[in-house]
């Protein structure tokens, strides 16, 4: 029964959010139950099973971190060491920071990094090549003073890792993580990918129809530079093999103690659909029993590829995991929180509450409303007299280097102010809805910049262009 009801589930909500094909997976009282639904391609069909390859994305943060937490325990890396320490090479646009930024800035996202460099296919696409290229990378804040989500932060990590390991980073991964937590179906780059069976993303045009996402994945093939922040294709089975391991006592690849520290809170967040704090590679939440009986605490990652999704959530103290994929966007992201959600109810009795947005108000509406950037997004905030609005979109030089293997962006979409200050907003529909985020203000009140999937966006103009 338990996997038709599961089944049922994954079927009924790849429906509603129009996702051709999704796997799920939930490990609960130490048994695997697996739903999939539709198929690979719409091109080309072929059945989802719980052994399809999907591009995982965010969630090779996961993993990264894992092995640098591996290096730690054995010694070979110090994370609160500058990471200069590693890589002596390392420039930045701003001298102080490179000198301060630690391995654990970089694995709880409060290096102070921008986003990411984009790849525009030209020079070095090796690691090596993307550390040398970081002076072109902006700062957006001091190194640990706040956390914002940088792909750089992990792609630098990855950079440790060859250096301390003297291989290259997805041979080093493949020994001191893939290999000895049992994961064969999890693997770095086309070449691997395309001997399995794998699902293919699909954008939604503009007619509505769903297309295929190019390239496959979210960097181009030959992009090894991003591999340790985003280069992951997994499966449903091996993904709850990799919680399973999580979970238990590191089965003498890491010590239990090692493994539990990687959840424990090292920063805060505030308003953040992430979560309210950060561990190592984890972002950590809490979450509440639907009987009111109190909160349990998760530690999860989600991912978004070109054209797909994907979502990670451990319960520890209930021993509970459950993996969510889908080849779709916008609406894979909906559909893995929603089916995640489900499973957190129907198994555990646990809820993630949404809060309810305050009426309309012109006036802090005009305070926000403005264009926010960052090295590779664009974040427009407008007002209409009645509504505020948030859409995302890649920049057009960034598109444009990119050649069409880009996804599309996220047109405005309703967004609503949070009881409190003010500041704290939730989008309430599209393909973002329920993220939730945050402006920030300086001293004088002025809005500076806003928060949105855990990424600071600084203000660029208080008006759209």
């Amino acid at each position: 029964m338990a996997h038709e009801e599961l089944s049922e589930a994954v079927a009924a909500r790849a429906r509603e959010h129009g996702v051709p094909g999704a796997a799920v997976g939930v490990l609960l009282d130490g048994r695997e139950t697996y739903a999939a639904h539709g198929v690979t391609s719409l091109a080309a069909p072929r059945p989802v099973d719980e052994r399809t390859l999907f591009h995982v994305a965010s969630v090779s943060k996961t993993f990264t971190a894992t092995a640098l937490a591996r290096l730690a325990a054995e010694g070979a890396v110090d994370l609160d060491a500058p990471v200069r320490h590693h890589v002596p090479e390392l420039r930045l646009a701003d001298e102080r920071a490179a000198e301060r930024i630690t391995v654990r800035n970089l694995l709880n996202h409060t290096a102070g990094l921008d986003w990411n460099l984009i790849d525009d296919g030209r020079g070095d696409r090796s690691l090596a090549g993307f550390v040398a290229a970081l002076p072109r990378l902006g700062i957006v804040a001091p190194p640990g003073t706040r956390s914002s989500y940088s792909q750089a932060g992990y792609n630098l990590a990855g950079r440790i890792v060859e250096k301390v390991t003297g291989l290259p980073f997805e041979r080093a991964m493949a020994a001191l993580v893939l290999e000895p937590v049992g994961l064969p179906d999890t693997v770095y780059g086309l070449a691997e990918v395309m001997v399995r069976p794998f699902a293919v993303g699909h954008h939604r045009g503009e007619d509505g129809a769903p297309r295929p996402a190019r390239p496959w994945g979210a960097f181009p093939e030959g992009a090894r530079g991003d591999n340790p922040g985003g280069g992951l294709a997994s499966s449903a089975r091996d993904l709850l093999r990799w919680a399973r391991f999580h979970l238990g006592d590191g089965e003498g690849v890491l010590p239990a103690q090692a493994l539990r520290r990687m959840r424990e809170r090292t920063v805060a967040l505030r308003a953040s659909s992430l979560g309210d704090g950060v561990g190592i590679g984890w972002y950590l939440r809490a979450l509440d029993r639907a009987d009111g009986s109190g909160v349990v605490r998760g530690a999860g990652h989600d991912g978004a590829g070109n054209g797909q999704s994907a979502e990670l959530l451990l319960v520890p103290e209930h021993g509970f995991a459950v993996v969510a994929l889908a080849n779709a966007s916008p609406g894979g992201h909906p559909f893995t929180r929603s089916v995640v959600r489900w499973a957190l109810r129907h198994h555990l009795g646990v809820v993630e509450r949404t809060p309810e947005p305050v009426p309309y108000d012109e006036r802090r509406a005009r305070q926000v409303v403005g264009r926010y950037e960052t090295d590779a997004l664009r974040l427009d905030v407008a007002t209409d007299g009645s509504r505020l609005t948030l859409a995302v979109d890649i920049r057009p030089e960034v598109r444009e280097a990119a050649d069409g293997g880009m996804p599309p962006g996220h047109p405005a979409a309703a967004i609503g102010f949070l009881p409190g200050d003010g500041d704290e907003y939730l989008v309430v529909e599209g393909g973002l809805e329920g993220e939730r985020g945050v402006f920030h203000r300086d001293d004088a009140g002025a809005v500076t910049g806003v928060d949105l999937g855990g990424r600071l966006f600084p203000r660029a103009v208080a008006t759209p262009r």
